[in-house]
């Protein structure tokens, strides 16, 4: 029976177009790997990688060199499958929330979700380096245009704002 990995990349390879076919192939080993782990911790997905045989140390080398990778982005990977699993909705009322977060006070997380089934799942999202949560449009306006990106057609979207207390 082929990996999970093997199986995955035969069905992204559908939706996301990689310049370089390495690429697709180490998402679809990362997400097989987050799928068996039930974790988003880089050192649990090691039992689940195809180089199981090299030592730990090299599996982290390899994970963080995907990670950190300027090729992988969202662009390429995520937004083709969030616009192939949005098309499920063209023409329905989407719940859509937007969101600050503060990380370790220095950064802020903007970030745009879909409300769906009692989870949030993120349509787009940054991270700039400002003191507070409290940030301006022209942080937001970027964040609400990619969104509308992967939107479906003709669908009743309401967006809600997440007061500040």
């Amino acid at each position: 029976m082929p990996h999970l990995y093997l199986q995955l990349q035969t069905q992204l390879r559908q939706w996301i177009k990689a310049k370089d076919q390495r690429h697709l192939q180490g998402f679809s080993e990362a997400v097989a790997a987050i799928l068996q782990s039930r974790s988003g911790c880089l050192s649990h997905w090691l039992p689940y990688l195809s180089h199981r045989n090299c030592k730990a140390r090299s599996q982290m080398e390899r994970l963080n060199y995907f990670v950190h990778n300027p090729h992988i982005i969202a662009e390429t990977f995520y937004n083709p499958l969030l616009k192939h699993f949005l098309k499920a909705f063209a023409g329905e009322s989407l719940e859509l929330t937007l969101d600050t977060s503060m990380l370790w006070d220095k950064f802020c997380l903007i970030e745009v979700c879909l409300i769906w089934g009692g989870r949030s799942i993120s349509l787009a999202q940054v991270v700039i380096e400002h003191g507070s949560s409290t940030v301006g449009f022209e942080h937001y306006r970027p964040i609400l245009e990619q969104v509308l990106t992967v939107l479906p057609d003709q669908s009743n979207i309401t967006l809600h704002v997440r007061p500040r207390v």
